[in-house]
C-alpha cells in the first residue's frame, strides 16, 4: 500500500478537490491517505475526514515539518508520498511514481522520483509571467525534487534520514539527501503548479523560500544534518537560460531584479507567524471562485 502524507494548515479552499483527485480512480486499500491538520482554524479537517479511507491528525502548531513527522509516524506504506494539499494530482500520477519506484522497474531504479513541473500562468502579472520566463527553464528544477508539490522515496529511500528538521525547506532537504543518480523525474506526469498572483506575492514567497534554503544550507555546514544540501547558483539564469536564448534578455533582467529584491528582504528579522512559507493569493481566488 502506498501512504500519501498531506500537510494541511486552514486549507479549506483546497483540500477537497486535492483529496478527490489522488483518489478520484484508486481501488480501496490502494492508497494510505493521511492528512495532518496543523494550527487549523478552519475547518480542513472536518473536510478530509468527509473522504472516505482518509485518516485525519490534528496537531496544535502550525508546522509543516511537524505536520509531516506526525504523518509519517502513523504510516506504514511505501512508497512513501509527500503531497501539497494545494496541489492537484490524479491517481495515475502516483501510479506512475510508485512504478517508477518499483523493484522490478527498468534499472537504475531511483529512490526517490517527483512528476514534471506545470506552471499556471494563467491571469498573472506580466513580471511575474517574465519571472518564470526565466525560472522554468533553470536546469535544477529538472533535476533536483523541489517545485512539484510532490515527492515520492521508496522505503530504501525513506530510510536515507530520521526526521524532517524543523525547517520550511522540507523539498530541498529531500533533494540532499540523495545522489542525481539516485533521483529522478518521471515523464509523461505533471503536477499543476499554481505561481503567485502578482508581483508582490510572488515576492514575499521568494523571501520565505530563501530564509527557509538559508537556514537547511547553515545547518548543513555546521552539521545539524545529515546529506549534502545543493549549493546556490546565482548565475545559472544567464549561463544556461539568457545567453543561449537572447531573446529572453528582458525578462532576465526582471528575474534578476525580483530575485535580487527577495534577498535583500530575505536579510531582515522574519515577522512571526511564517511557520509556513506558502503562497497565499492563489488560495484566496480559489475561495472567491468558490
Amino acid at each position: 500500500m502506498t501512504s500519501v502524507v498531506i500537510a494541511a494548515h486552514n486549507e479549506a479552499a483546497v483540500i477537497e478537490r486535492c483529496l478527490a483527485s489522488l483518489l478520484a480512480d484508486a481501488a480501496s486499500g490502494e492508497f494510505d491517505v493521511i492528512v495532518v491538520a496543523n494550527g487549523c482554524t478552519d475547518n480542513t479537517a472536518r473536510l478530509a475526514e468527509r473522504r472516505p479511507g482518509v485518516r485525519v491528525v490534528e496537531i496544535p502548531e502550525a508546522s509543516k515539518p511537524k505536520a509531516l513527522n506526525a504523518g509519517d509516524a502513523i504510516a506504514s506504506g511505501f512508497p512513501r508520498v509527500y503531497l501539497d494539499a494545494d496541489i492537484v494530482a490524479g491517481t495515475h500520477v502516483v501510479r506512475a511514481l510508485r512504478d517508477a519506484l518499483a523493484a522490478d522497474a527498468p534499472p537504475p531504479v531511483p529512490l526517490a522520483v517527483v512528476p514534471r513541473r506545470d506552471l499556471d500562468l494563467t491571469g498573472r502579472s506580466i513580471l511575474v509571467r517574465q519571472f518564470f520566463a526565466i525560472n522554468s527553464r533553470l536546469p535544477v528544477f529538472h533535476e533536483g525534487l523541489f517545485g512539484r508539490g510532490l515527492i515520492a522515496l521508496s522505503a530504501e529511500g525513506r530510510r536515507r534520514f530520521d526526521r524532517f528538521p524543523d525547517m520550511v525547506a522540507d523539498d530541498l532537504f529531500l533533494d540532499s539527501q540523495f545522489t542525481p543518480q539516485e533521483k529522478r523525474e518521471v515523464g509523461g506526469v505533471s503536477t499543476v503548479v499554481e505561481v503567485p498572483l502578482r508581483t508582490r506575492d510572488l515576492v514575499r514567497r521568494l523571501v520565505r523560500v530563501r530564509r527557509g534554503n538559508a537556514s537547511l544550507r547553515a545547518a548543513d555546514r555546521s552539521g545539524g544534518i545529515a546529506g549534502e544540501v545543493r549549493p546556490v547558483d546565482r548565475f545559472a539564469w544567464l549561463r544556461d537560460v539568457v545567453i543561449p536564448n537572447p531573446r529572453l534578455a528582458p525578462a532576465g533582467v526582471v528575474y534578476a531584479g525580483i530575485t535580487s529584491l527577495a534577498a535583500l528582504l530575505a536579510l531582515r528579522t522574519p515577522a512571526e507567524g511564517q511557520a509556513w512559507g506558502r503562497d497565499e493569493s492563489t488560495r484566496r481566488a480559489i475561495r472567491a471562485h468558490g
